[in-house]
């Protein structure tokens, strides 16, 4: 095991975890429910370890991306289905990270915020045709690393760590109202979505065959799969319990980037707002690009076409087509001047519903000798696998009636 790769492998894992849902759901979470939800965010991130260590697992030993284990494990007719599905729930996403920038460069420039996505646009684009795959997880990934400036906010303004610890716990709080119940089940659901996004799935396996692992990279696999998405995973528990302890008596809920970023200016000044800002800017930058290769990625393997940034732009054109319109059609969502709050709501239902399809193939592979000889999954990961697709078919059939009731969590 390289030391210098599985050092970057979990920074790029924790600056690139973030994404703009996240930011949202966490402070909103917070902010309504005080430390009551931390326990979602800790489940569903022990399952996207598990799903994220077979994602990698599978690209070493057997080189199988998702999408092409989706057309031969679910047939031709329910793989498109779940193509079609996953494509738009990932393009919506990529619509909200794309105004999450807009918003983020209003709040730092002033400049107008259609503007500012259209030129986040250009820049992310730019980079995507630029450098190869590995820099293209690094730098942003790394540049993200900023957000930890809220984890420093959060120890720096001393708060009750046995409230944090107990919030593990699953529970629900006492004295909620039917209204309050159904408000705190749709958050529930939403950050089950928002920590284990199937895009995450798709740009991992993606990545683990653009960067030609092998057996001997199993080791770096679970590593990073499971200690870089912990250590992301405590960026979001860190917001929500700044939101908590800062948002909550006053009874504000953060429904913008920005107010989210004021977590971190209350104990650390401008320096802190400013940190905050930037680590969002590249983080949710970073998701930006994971969502629209993601597409990329599916629709071209599902078609067998050829694939890559490892390639050179022209050596796999079909490919560079599919992200360029990718981009272009999430910016062309943006610009018709729908709110990024609600197409966070959207993508995040979306997700939801499409998660069990996304995660069955990858199961049925993992589990599969003839495809992965000794590498197979073990008691421990079957158990845990079934477990979360379990957990997240629950979770897919209630998502939809509940952002009904809730108005998107709203109501």
């Amino acid at each position: 095991m390289n030391p210098l790769e599985l050092t970057l492998g979990i920074m790029t894992a924790v600056g690139g975890f973030v994404d703009i849902s996240q930011l949202v759901f966490s402070g909103q979470a917070g902010s309504m429910f005080g430390y009551s939800l931390i326990w979602a965010f800790g489940i569903s991130t022990i399952g996207i370890m598990v799903y994220g260590e077979m994602c990698g697992r599978v690209a070493a030993v057997a080189h199988q991306p998702l999408f092409s284990l989706m057309r031969h494990r679910l047939g031709l007719k329910l793989g498109l289905v779940t193509l079609i599905a996953s494509f738009l729930s990932t393009l919506v996403t990529t619509a909200a990270e794309i105004g999450g920038l807009g918003m983020i460069l209003n709040h730092l420039t002033g400049a107008s915020y259609l503007l500012m996505c259209v030129v986040s646009t250009l820049v992310l684009m730019a980079s995507m045709w630029i450098l190869p795959f590995k820099w293209i997880e690094r730098t942003y990934g790394l540049l993200g690393l900023f957000m930890i400036v809220f984890i420093v906010a959060l120890v720096v303004i001393h708060p009750p760590w046995s409230k944090i610890a107990s919030g593990f716990v699953p529970s629900v709080p006492h004295g909620l109202s039917a209204k309050q119940l159904f408000n705190y089940s749709y958050f529930v659901v939403a950050i089950f979505s928002a920590v284990m996004f199937p895009y995450e799935a798709f740009f991992y396996s993606s990545g683990g065959i653009e960067e030609q692992w092998g057996p001997k990279d199993l080791l770096t696999n679970r590593v990073t799969s499971i200690v870089g998405m912990g250590l992301g995973s405590l960026l979001s528990i860190a917001i929500l319990a700044l939101a908590a302890l800062l948002f909550a008596p006053a009874n504000v809920a953060p429904q913008i980037p920005g107010s989210v970023a004021l977590q971190t200016a209350i104990p650390l000044g401008k320096l802190g707002l400013v940190m905050a800002l930037l680590g969002m800017l590249f983080a949710v930058a970073g998701a930006a690009v994971e969502t629209c290769m993601a597409n990329a990625y599916s629709v071209s393997q599902f078609f067998g076409w050829e694939w890559g940034r490892h390639k050179k732009p022209w050596e796999a054109p079909r490919f560079t087509i599919a992200w360029i319109i990718v981009m272009l059609l999430a910016l062309a969502i943006v610009m018709t001047g729908v709110e990024v709050m609600s197409l966070v709501g959207y993508a995040v239902v979306f997700s939801i519903v499409i998660l069990p399809l996304s995660y069955l193939p990858l199961m049925l592979l993992a589990n599969d000798k003839n495809y992965m000889r000794g590498y197979a999954n073990k008691w421990l990961a079957k158990i845990l696998g079934w477990l979360f697709f379990v957990i997240v078919t629950i979770a897919a059939i209630a998502a939809i009636p509940l952002y009904v009731l809730t108005a998107g969590g709203q109501g």
